[in-house]
This record gives C-alpha cells, sequence and structure tokens, in this order.
C-alpha cells in the first residue's frame, strides 16, 4: 500500500469537497480539469500515457557550503520516465567551494539526459576554457576564475557533450534519437550562474519575490525562428518542422545534420544561454524544474507556493513532494521534477504558519467526513 502524506490527502479532501458543492459552485478550473482529463482517455488509447499516475518519487537532499538542498522527481502519467537530474557540492579542481544542480527534461527517449547528468558537469569544468588560466585555490583564497571564463566555459562544455554524443551516436549508427534539455544552477562563493537550454526553467526568490528567471527556448521565439528558417528548417504548430517543440537541447541529432551550418546555427541548437548575477545576504531561494512543473505553476505562484511551505517546514524533500503532488493534480500529465536549493536567507518555520496549517488540516478532516457520510447516502 502507497503511504499517502498529510499534504496528498488534503487535496484529496479538497477534490471530493468540491465534488459534492452545486455545479453553480465549482470553479471553473475543475471545468478545465476534467476537459483534460477527458482529452487523457483519448491520449492514453494512442499509447502515449498510462492508465494511471505513477506517483511513486524518487528523493536526494543534502547540505554544505552554506546551502540546502532537496529534490524529487516522479513519473506521472507518462509511459516512461526521461527526466534527470545532478546534485553535487563541493567541484574539482580546486572549487570545493562551488556546487553545482541541474534538471534534465527527455524526450523520445531518456538515453541523452542520463548521459547528461553522469558527464556534463565532468565536461564544464574540465576545459581549459572554464578554468582561464585559474590555478586553484578556491577552498581558501577569495579568488576563483572569472565571470567571463566561467560563463565560456560552460558553454564549451555544453558543444562538447554534444559533439560527444553525437559520434558515439554514429558508432551505433543513429541508433540513438532521444534529445534532452538542461537547466542549471551553478554556485560560486561571490555568485550564481544560471544555465539554459530548453523549456525547462529556473527562478531565483530574494526578498520574498521572484529576482529572476530563465527565458524559455521556444521556436516561436523571434530569434530562433530567424536561426530555425536559415538553417531551412520552418515552425509550425509553434514545433520545429511540426515536431519537436524546443528549439535548443543536447541530442536530437536529427535536427543538427544542416551541411554548411555551425553547432549553433542548426535547427536545433546545444548552446547554452548563462546568466551570471552576484550573490545577495537576501537571496532565499533557486528552482530548477522541468516544464513539467512550468506547464500548470506560474513562476510568482511556485514562489508564493515554496515560501509558504518553507514556513511550515524546514524538509525541502517533503516541500519538492508537495510541489509535484500539486502540480500532478492541477492537471500536468509529463515527467516532473524540481530541485529546491535554499541559503540563509530562506524563510525559517513561523510558530503561526504551523498554528494555521493544524487548524486547515482539522477543518479539512471533518469536512472530508462529512462529504463521505453524505455520498454513502
Amino acid at each position: 500500500m502507497r503511504f499517502v502524506s498529510s499534504f496528498e490527502r488534503r487535496i484529496c479532501a479538497t477534490v471530493l469537497i468540491l465534488r459534492l458543492l452545486p455545479v453553480a459552485f465549482v470553479p471553473r478550473c475543475f471545468f478545465i480539469q476534467h476537459r483534460a482529463r477527458r482529452n487523457w482517455s483519448q491520449l492514453r488509447r494512442m499509447g502515449a500515457f498510462l492508465d494511471k499516475p505513477k506517483m511513486e518519487k524518487h528523493n536526494a537532499q543534502g547540505e554544505g557550503n552554506g546551502l540546502r538542498y532537496g529534490l524529487s522527481s516522479m513519473q506521472g502519467w507518462r509511459v516512461e520516465m526521461e527526466d534527470a537530474h545532478t546534485a553535487v557540492i563541493g567541484l574539482p579542481y580546486g572549487l570545493g567551494l562551488w556546487s553545482f544542480f541541474a534538471v534534465y527534461d527527455g524526450h523520445a527517449g531518456s538515453q541523452v539526459a542520463r548521459y547528461c547528468c553522469e558527464h556534463l558537469l565532468e565536461h564544464i569544468t574540465s576545459n581549459p576554457d572554464f578554468m582561464g588560466g585559474y590555478t586553484g585555490g578556491g577552498d581558501s583564497a577569495g579568488t576563483e576564475p572569472s565571470v567571463e571564463s566561467v560563463k565560456s566555459g560552460i558553454r564549451t562544455g555544453f558543444l562538447q557533450i554534444d559533439e560527444h554524443m553525437r559520434a558515439m551516436s554514429e558508432r551505433k549508427h543513429g541508433a540513438d534519437r532521444s534529445g534532452s534539455t538542461a537547466v542549471g544552477l551553478m554556485v560560486s562563493p561571490h555568485h550564481f550562474y544560471f544555465i539554459n537550454c530548453g523549456d525547462s526553467r529556473a527562478l531565483l526568490s530574494r526578498k520574498g519575490r521572484v529576482h529572476f528567471f530563465t527565458q524559455d527556448h521556444k521556436p516561436s521565439n523571434p530569434l530562433e525562428k530567424e536561426r530555425i528558417q536559415n538553417a531551412g528548417g520552418s515552425v509550425m504548430i509553434q514545433r520545429v518542422n511540426g515536431s519537436l517543440a524546443v528549439s535548443r537541447a543536447l541530442g536530437d541529432f536529427d535536427y543538427k545534420c544542416v551541411h554548411g551550418k555551425g553547432p549553433t546555427e542548426q535547427l536545433v541548437s546545444p548552446e547554452p544561454e548563462v546568466y551570471e548575477i552576484e550573490r545577495s545576504d537576501e537571496d532565499e531561494f533557486v528552482v530548477l524544474a522541468c516544464d513539467g512543473i512550468w506547464d500548470v505553476m506560474a513562476n510568482d505562484e511556485l514562489c508564493d507556493f515554496v515560501r509558504s511551505r518553507l514556513e511550515v517546514t524546514e524538509d525541502l524533500e517533503q516541500v519538492c513532494n508537495e510541489i509535484v503532488d500539486t502540480c500532478l493534480y492541477k492537471g500536468s500529465r509529463d515527467n516532473m521534477s524540481v530541485v529546491l536549493v535554499c541559503f540563509p536567507g530562506a524563510p525559517k518555520v513561523n510558530p503561526e504558519a504551523m498554528k494555521r496549517e493544524a487548524e486547515l488540516d482539522k477543518y479539512l478532516q471533518s469536512r472530508e467526513g462529512a462529504a463521505c457520510k453524505k455520498q454513502n447516502k
């Protein structure tokens, strides 16, 4: 029997209560979700989705270098789990005070996502562009590689691993046609480096609000569309050649074979956008998540949700599980992965918030009991 968390039970109780209300009182969003469920039935018959979601979760957490992290991933309605993730505190080559986190959202298979989660960091930190003449000492000295060197090294690492995976695929006679988006955070003692390639997303909460978020790489974006058209492709139904829903990704080598064009000029580019932000004592947390999360939760909504949950628990795995459960009940039909990285300025457990939480649990339990009795009559 699967363990049901109190938070998940609360969602189920709310749904049950709403189902028993007169139609006039049911929020419009529930009709929208009902239509979505009807569409899922059609798609399941096509083999794209399971008959019921796989809700078992993979969790991890850790701390060090003045931060804490938790993560959660769930297969959900998809036939296969294609997401992967990375969480490393303490990097090699004299960068023990640095950390790296990433989420990889695979498509058409999980091979590229799995390979990146194991090898992308090494491709980034081991290339000469990343160090830029830096000789180490980051564990004790106040020095570190320059911002431009780090940004250049991250870009080089993405291009290198993509070319490496292409060579491996060619040795297998093109057997691997999978691809993956990647969104990452590299944390140095003084800077954040946000890394994005595709439509997964990262956001930074500072002073109680969204301070920064990465931009999704969609084929309909003007600059992305221009590159696609210059490579002889087209954007139809907001997809590359009417098929792929992202314009930048690792792998996807069927979209990277236009002769006379460089790796960043292809229909799909492996080049990441890298954003550098100086760290502040007011930094609260960073969320990295695949589009299975962002499809049903807006930036501000997720930021507020995380802040409210951090006021009632210090367990970051639990907070991540609650994000995933909420997105499932809001209608997400994709794999879901989320990494939450908290800094000293993150919200602390608040006794008043815990009291309100307990009162809400008690109220919903009473309503759930009354609703069940009404349903059984």
